[in-house]
Parts: structure tokens; C-alpha cells; sequence
């Protein structure tokens, strides 16, 4: 299985970004793994927040292949705690997928057609957080799940 996370904008912060290459570079021990970046839409301003939305799911779709399944990193998915997560993942190995492809959209979520598409949804906090902390914190708990399953010390009970 191969994993995809796919994000709106970059990532302005170099600190953030830094420790997001960390991660990735880690997890190249593990599994194959890819951040894609999906550019900011332009002129924003003149456009709703449902346009917005519409036009970034859009270039999200046109990312999705019929063999991917897509998860929408959403703050009304299913929350896991890091070991569940580590199961979830480990699960979606054994059911064969060619790649999971998670999905950080835009400031305003995701359209109805991204929403149709997705196979579920993963709340990774209750909590805000900026588009670029979350890619932080994805890959980081991806990470983490690798080395839970491989019984690693890096995750402590």
C-alpha cells in the first residue's frame, strides 16, 4: 500500500516545514509515502465560501485515482487515539488497497462531491488548527503507527 496526503496551499512556515520532512524522510523506512501540495486557488476574495470550496474539490478529485481510497482528514470524522489509528492503518494494509489518500482541505472543508467520494472521515483533534500545523500533525501520527506496529520505542503507553 501506498499512502498520499494531499493538501491545499503550501506551507509558508520553513520550522514547519522542516519537521514535515523529517517525518517524511522517516517514513520512507516504513511505507511509500507522498505529500502532494494542491496550489491556492487564486482570487478567493471574489468568490463564496462555497465556491471555494467547489473549485478546491475540484483539483482534489482530479488528484483521485479509481484505485485510491480517500479520507478526509475532517474535525467530524472518527477519532482515534494513536494505537487505534495504528489498527486502522494496519487494517487497510491487509484489505489490499493500492493507496489511501488522505486529504487536508481548505479553510472552509471540503464540497459535497469531495464528501461523495471520500470513504471516510479521521478527526485528528476537536481542536482549530492552522492547514499547515495538521499536515505536521498527520504525518507525524502516521509515522507513529508504523512504529507502533512494529513495536518500536518511540510511542510509550
Amino acid at each position: 500500500m501506498k499512502i498520499k496526503l494531499l493538501a491545499i496551499g503550501k506551507t509558508d512556515d520553513k520550522h514547519l516545514q522542516n519537521l514535515i520532512d523529517n517525518y517524511q524522510k522517516r517514513l520512507k523506512h516504513y511505507i511509500n509515502f507522498q505529500i502532494e501540495i494542491i496550489p491556492d486557488i487564486k482570487n478567493v476574495k471574489n468568490l463564496s465560501e462555497t465556491q471555494q470550496k467547489e473549485k478546491e474539490g475540484e483539483l482534489i478529485l482530479k488528484k483521485i485515482t479509481t484505485f485510491d481510497q480517500l479520507v478526509l482528514l475532517d474535525e467530524n470524522g472518527k477519532d482515534f487515539t494513536s494505537v487505534a489509528f495504528s489498527k486502522h492503518l494496519q487494517k487497510k494494509m491487509n484489505a489490499g488497497i493500492r493507496q489511501l489518500v488522505l486529504v487536508i482541505g481548505g479553510p472552509y472543508g471540503f464540497s459535497q462531491e469531495v464528501y461523495k467520494k471520500a470513504s471516510g472521515k479521521i478527526s485528528l483533534s476537536k481542536m482549530t488548527f492552522s492547514h499547515q500545523m495538521i499536515r505536521l500533525f498527520a504525518v507525524e501520527q502516521i509515522y507513529r503507527a508504523f512504529t507502533i506496529l512494529r513495536n518500536e520505542p518511540y510511542h510509550h503507553q
